[in-house]
């Protein structure tokens, strides 16, 4: 953590622009979130809208079945007839490459369905990328809360945008509150990675941001509180690309306020929305 006492450490403004910038080249990447070109669940032998090949469900991924001219290469290997291609959620999955742009790899669903993602590094959408607009640095919006523990395996439902209402168990390491302008709040985030995963709403969504609404990464602190800095808020993967079903935010996390820090939304180079939803 910076010391504030240090004339010499960056200040705010200058680490919020660095962040930001590594955002933009991260969204850019061949597997960056505007690289995203399909995601298709496969239930039967069907071909997939931007590849070759014939796919279908296999134990623990995908099988497909493709002639050499296809010019498909599972792990390193071109596919003359057919392949298994292991899903994420093997400790060694495969990856898939379809030419010079185009690459893929198979996620894992629910009750033990699969889809193949395509990603493209030459998408339409990286080539009308301007880039990600976003407030002015906002210290009202860095705030300190307390991060109280739950029960080793205490789960929430999350909706998805494109589950038609059905919920997705994640689990809640714990309990984040505080208070703001005489306002109580006690929000839930989920476990991603090493860190939790705030997804939020605020009365800027659908006006000034993304309508979703939008991501916050943070850790608790070992004094028990955990640091919510809405300076460092990013959009969905959703926002980029349609090809993503990004989480939405719960009731408690739905702000009856505008949180006037973060990024607002994606934009073309002529400075237009990139998506409007």
């Amino acid at each position: 953590m910076t010391d504030p006492t240090d004339q010499t450490a960056p200040s705010a403004e200058t680490r919020l622009a660095t962040f930001r910038s590594r955002r933009e080249a991260s969204v850019v990447q061949p597997k960056g979130s505007l690289a995203l070109v399909n995601t298709q669940w496969i239930d039967s032998g069907q071909t997939i809208w931007g590849v070759p090949g014939t796919w279908a469900p296999a134990e623990g991924g995908l099988r497909v079945t493709a002639a050499a001219s296809d010019n498909i290469v599972v792990d390193g290997l071109l596919v003359d007839g057919e392949t298994i291609v292991r899903g994420k959620d093997n400790a060694e999955p495969s990856e898939i490459i379809f030419s010079d742009t185009v690459s893929g790899f198979v996620i894992a669903g629910d009750e033990g369905k699969y889809a193949l993602r395509v990603w493209d590094s030459a998408s339409e959408g990286i080539q009308e990328f301007g880039g990600i607009d976003g407030y002015a640095y906002n210290p009202d919006w860095v705030i300190t809360a307390t991060f109280t523990e739950n029960p080793a395996g205490t789960t929430m439902g999350f909706e998805h945008l494109k589950d038609n209402g059905k919920t997705k168990e994640q689990v809640i390491p714990g309990d984040i509150s505080f208070v703001k302008d005489g306002v109580d709040y006690n929000l839930v985030a989920f476990k991603s990675g090493r860190a939790l995963q705030l997804v939020y709403a605020d009365a800027t969504n659908g006006v000034d941001t993304y309508s979703v609404g939008r991501f916050l990464f943070i850790a608790p602190n070992p004094d028990g509180t955990i640091t919510l800095d809405f300076n460092l808020a990013v959009l969905p993967p959703c926002a980029f690309s349609y090809n993503f079903n990004c989480p939405m935010p719960p009731k408690q996390n739905r702000f009856r306020v505008a949180i006037e820090a973060g990024e607002k939304n994606v934009l073309k180079k002529d400075g237009s929305l990139l998506h409007e939803v």
